[in-house]
This record gives structure tokens, sequence and C-alpha cells, in this order.
């Protein structure tokens, strides 16, 4: 069958068309923006790619084609698929019918971290000889590749409350009935497609709505939105993480990268792994605990752990000019920027700490996270900005009351002129965006040179 992907270089929907090829399906694709990390892998698994949404892509007719959730009505595409009447499905819906039936899913659910704790948990399973199915939205460093079938019952999806597609306005994790669920954290996001968190509180309440009553819901105890979403009415037995729940972590160092686990106050083992910050520490109980109930008991889990790296952008390490590291990291939040520097920085101690931040999310251009950037970057020594022409609103006074020094920039060349006048043998920066930057990581390794 002749699968055609519209927004195929998602992460998504790019992790979509892996899955379809590998179930043997002819897979073609296209996007506004083909770009790294997902254009590489789709070349690389020969996924033919065409830049732009011409009509001209969908002759001759595919038998069906799966329109991503960033394509809207008027995309000339999109327009042509309606006209001519061709056979349309999101690719959450794709998934749940052509994947995820009849397999024992495990869904990651929040507003952050989801990416990484999939990741974790897909290794963890890896490790214990489950050979998952999984598909997740980034590249994991263990396994190379964002998604795979498996041909195991159990399959890892990183389940997102962003919407379907233009046409089903649910969240995806609706489609995917998962039977273990991971919920790690919740707050406001995606304010171009909710009014407010309790929207998102109740498409959480959704996703547990549809969860077995022999099944698991993992949360926090620190989360009074995720807890709201299990008094709205939850029929599935839960676990809790963090101070005061079930699964707790201490700590042996303060970068959380050694930590002894309990389980009902009994100990389970040590993790000593390369990640760093307590939000990982977090993301590690959770993986735990779901991994527990699929029968990995969790001193096998734990020791997975040990051997777990990371996702790319994800704090990876892309160069190293002149004793100057630079790091490549996805996040756009200011929660995420927040625990993201602090886990560094615990790591680092004193070292000189740059971070370059592109506010570029839609809820960024929307400006619904701006009060909270000021004193996201607090640990860092000096922070460069991004407002491009087209950003909507005053970054610059947005930033201004700042107590970390900072420098807002409208173009690249600026960026990296900022960066260089800055920056010395032993310093840290950290290039902090959910897009490409325009490629602003190997230039300025480039002009460091």
């Amino acid at each position: 069958m002749h699968i055609h992907i519209l927004g195929i270089c998602g992460t998504f929907m790019g992790s979509l068309a892996v899955l379809a090829k590998e179930l043997g399906h002819h897979v073609t694709g296209s996007d506004a923006n083909v770009y790294p990390p997902m254009s590489t892998q789709l070349q690389a698994q020969g996924i033919e790619l065409t830049q732009g949404y011409d009509p001209s892509q969908l002759d001759p007719a595919p038998d069906v084609v799966v329109i991503g959730n960033a394509l809207s009505r008027g995309n000339p595409a999109v327009e042509y698929v309606l006209n001519k009447g061709l056979p349309y499905v999101s690719g959450p819906q794709w998934l749940a019918d052509h994947v995820l039936q009849g397999r024992w899913v495990l869904a990651v659910a929040g507003t952050h971290g989801k990416t990484t704790t999939s990741s974790m948990l897909a290794w963890v399973l890896e490790h214990a000889g489950m050979a998952p199915g999984f598909l997740i939205g980034g590249v994991p460093q263990n396994f190379a590749v964002s998604a795979r079938l498996g041909d195991t019952p159990f399959f890892v999806v990183e389940a997102d409350e962003y919407d379907s597609a233009f046409f089903d306005k649910r969240s995806k994790f609706v489609h995917y009935r998962p039977r273990t669920a991971i919920l790690n954290n919740l707050e406001f996001d995606h304010a171009d497609i909710f009014p407010d968190l309790p929207a998102i509180e109740r498409q959480f309440h959704h996703l547990v709505r549809t969860i077995p009553s022999e099944g698991l819901v993992i949360h926090p105890t620190t989360e009074p939105a995720l807890q709201r979403v299990i008094e709205m009415g939850c029929w599935t037995p839960v676990q809790t993480t963090g101070e005061g729940g079930q699964w707790q972590a201490r700590l042996l160092s303060e970068d959380g990268s050694r930590f002894e686990v309990l389980f009902d106050g009994v100990m389970q083992g040590t993790v000593e792994w390369d990640m760093t910050g307590q939000h990982n520490v977090a993301n590690a109980l959770a993986t735990l605990a779901a991994a527990r109930h699929v029968g990995v008991v969790p001193n096998l889990a734990i020791d997975g752990l040990s051997a777990f790296k990371s996702v790319k952008r994800r704090m990876e390490k892309v160069a190293e000019v002149h004793g100057i590291t630079i790091y490549d990291d996805f996040a756009h939040h200011p929660t995420a920027i927040a625990t993201t520097l602090d886990g560094l920085r615990k790591r680092i101690g004193d070292a000189p700490l740059i971070a370059v931040i592109e506010p570029r999310s839609n809820s960024m251009k929307l400006g619904a996270h701006r009060d909270g950037l000021p004193q996201s970057v607090v640990q860092a020594d000096h922070v460069v900005w991004y407002a491009p022409a087209n950003l909507g609103w005053d970054l610059a006074a947005t930033v201004a009351s700042s107590p970390v020094p900072t420098k807002v920039c409208d173009s690249l060349e600026a960026i990296i002129a900022e960066v260089k006048a800055q920056v010395k043998p032993g310093a840290h920066v950290v290039i902090m965006s959910n897009g490409g930057f325009g490629g602003l990581h190997g230039k300025l390794a480039d002009a460091l040179q």
C-alpha cells in the first residue's frame, strides 16, 4: 500500500513513517521544512521526501494520506485531498489501527520529559530482553532510531496531549488505549490549542478513562494538576513517585547522577548514570514503576538505567572547541529551561555557563510563557535570546527584569558574535530550541575554531 504523509518531518510523523515502512508499505512524504534529525533518519530508511505541499505530489493518488496536525485548511495539499475525495486519516488514528491493536501499550504523557522517559522505558525493557516496539518523539541514542515495530506484545509510545489533526481536535493520546500509563507532570502549554490548564486536565482525564481496571497509572505526588485529573475519576490502580510516594529516590550526588531507589520503603538498588537533574531522577522513578508493571524486577531495571544514554537534542554534547563545550537541548518551556540548566549547573560547578534560547514553540510565539522566562535562566551566567522579526511580542522588555546578564539578538550572526565575545576556555554553551535554529550549533562551533 502507498502511504503519503503530509508533515513527515515532525518527530511523531517521522516515527510513524518508519513504522509504516517496517510494515512493508511504500512510504513517501512531504514537509514545509525538511530538517534533521528526522530528515536524515527518513533518508537513511529510503523514504522519499518532497519539500513543500504542491498537490502534484499526490498524483498518482496514494492509497491513503496521513495528515499531520501542523497542517490546516487552506494548505494546497490538504485542499487537494478533500476536493479529490482521497482517503485520509490522522497520525494517531493510523498508529492505533495498524500498530497498537492487540499490544500492551505503555504510554508516557506529561508536559515535560515525555521523550526522555519513553526512551528510558523502551531501553529498560530492551535491556531486560523484552524487545519492545516503540514510537518516540526524538532519537534515543541507545537505539539510533525513533521508532520500531518490535516483535513482542510490548509497545512504548510517547503520548502527546497536542491535537490529532485539523479534523480531530482530541489529544493524540486518547487513541492509544494504554495498559500502563505514566503521567509525568502537567502545566499549561500549547496555548494555540488549549485556552487554559483545566482544558488540558480534561484531556488527561479522557486518557485516564481509557486505561483498563487491570492496568496501572503512575504519577508523582507533587503535581496538583494531575491530582485533579485523578479526582475526576480513576478506575485503575495508581502508583505514586517522589516525595511521600511509593517510589522514592535518595540522592547520593547533588546533580542526580547517583541515587538510591526505594519502593514501599524497601531499598531496590542504586542508579549510577550519565544523566543529571532532579527531573531525570523523577523520570527514572516513573520508568522503574512502569517496567515493574510488565514484569521487569527493579534491580534489573536499575541496571538498565545505568546503561541509558540520553536522547538526541536532550543536553546532547555536539562539539568541544578550544575547551568550550557546546550542547544542543530541546527545552522551550520555562520549567524545562530551569530544570535543564539546574542539572547542568550542578554537574559543572562554577564553570561559566552561557544559554542561547530561541522562543520558538507555538505557545512561546503567542507569549503564553513569557512571564516565566526571566527567572528560568537563574543558573546561567549569561543568556543570549533570539528575537526574530516575526515573534509578535517584545522579548527584550520581558527579559529586562532577568537577574542574569542578557543580550537579545535578531540574527544568528549577532548571536555568534555575542557568544564569541563572552566565552572562554572551560565554558559551557547550551543552545535551547525545539527547532533546527538555522544550524546555529554547527555555525557556532565553526566560528569558535
